[in-house]
C-alpha cells in the first residue's frame, strides 16, 4: 500500500437476513491507527468445508467485528479479493486489509494455530502494518517522529516439517536472489547445500527435543526388537 490514507472511523456491511432485507452492521474501528494487510495462499485438506474455515478464520473475522466469515470477506479496499475459500482446488486465499492496531497481532496467532489443523502442506502468510496516522510529509523532518509500520512472515503447516520446509524455500530464494547480483547460479550450489544442511540440523533438534521425557522403545512390557529409536525422520530435502 502506498500514500497516505485517513482511518475512516466506522465500516458498514450490507447483508440480507433470511427475508431478503438488509441490514446494516457497524464494522467500528474508532480512529483505528493501523491498516493491516494479510496476503496469501493455504492448501487445505480435501475434506475442509466452507463451515470448518469459517471456524478457523473466526478470529479474523470476529476482530473485523463481522457476524460471520461471509460477512467479512471484502477487503477494506475494493481492489483486492478479500478472502477467497476455493472449495473446487481446496484452497484459501487471502488479499485482505482490516483496521486495527497491535491487539489483531493475538487475532493472527488464533488463526494461525487454526490453520495448522487444515493444512495439507506449508505456506508462508505475508502481514503488513500500516501505520495510517502518519504522515511521511509532515512529519517526515521530525526527528522524534516514527512511523509504526511492521511487516511479518506467518508460517502454518500440517507439522513442523512442512512449516521448515517453507521457510527453507523462502531462504534459499532471497540468498540465491541476492548473491546472483555478483554470481552466476551455477556457483551457488554450496550455498544452497549450507542452507539445507542447517535446516536439516535444527529438524533433528526439534525431533530429539520432542523425544525428551518418552519412554524408551519398548519399555512397558512391549517386547521390543532391541534395536533403539526406529526410523529416523525423513530430512527436509
Amino acid at each position: 500500500m502506498t500514500g497516505y490514507h485517513q482511518a475512516n472511523f466506522y465500516r458498514f456491511t450490507a447483508r440480507q437476513d433470511a427475508s431478503g432485507i438488509d441490514l446494516i452492521h457497524t464494522m467500528a474501528r474508532y480512529n483505528a491507527p493501523l491498516e493491516i494487510h494479510v496476503h496469501g495462499q493455504v492448501a487445505l485438506r480435501s475434506n475442509v468445508t466452507f463451515q470448518q474455515l469459517q471456524d478457523v478464520l473466526k478470529p479474523l473475522w470476529k476482530y473485523a467485528g463481522a457476524r460471520s466469515l461471509s460477512d467479512a470477506t471484502g477487503s477494506f479496499y475494493e481492489d483486492e479479493p478479500g478472502i477467497k475459500f476455493d472449495a473446487q482446488e481446496h484452497l484459501l486465499q487471502m488479499c485482505w486489509t482490516v483496521e486495527g492496531d497491535d491487539d489483531f497481532r493475538q487475532a493472527l496467532d488464533e488463526m494461525c494455530m487454526n490453520l495448522n489443523e487444515v493444512a495439507q502442506t506449508g505456506s508462508a502468510i505475508e502481514v503488513t502494518f500500516y501505520d495510517a496516522e502518519f504522515d511521511e510529509e509532515e512529519e517526515g523532518d521530525s526527528p522524534d517522529a516514527e512511523s509504526r509500520d511492521d511487516f511479518v512472515i506467518l508460517f502454518v503447516g500440517p507439522d513442523p516439517a512442512s512449516i521448515m520446509q517453507v521457510q527453507r524455500d523462502l531462504l534459499v530464494q532471497d540468498v540465491v536472489s541476492l548473491m546472483e547480483r555478483h554470481f552466476d547460479g551455477a556457483e551457488l550450489g554450496g550455498v544452497v547445500a549450507a542452507v539445507d544442511n542447517l535446516f536439516s540440523q535444527r529438524f533433528d533438534d526439534l525431533v530429539n527435543s520432542l523425544q525428551l521425557g518418552k519412554p524408551p522403545r519398548g519399555s512397558g512390557g512391549g517386547g521390543g526388537m532391541g534395536h533403539g529409536g526406529g526410523r529416523k525422520p525423513r530430512h527436509l530435502h
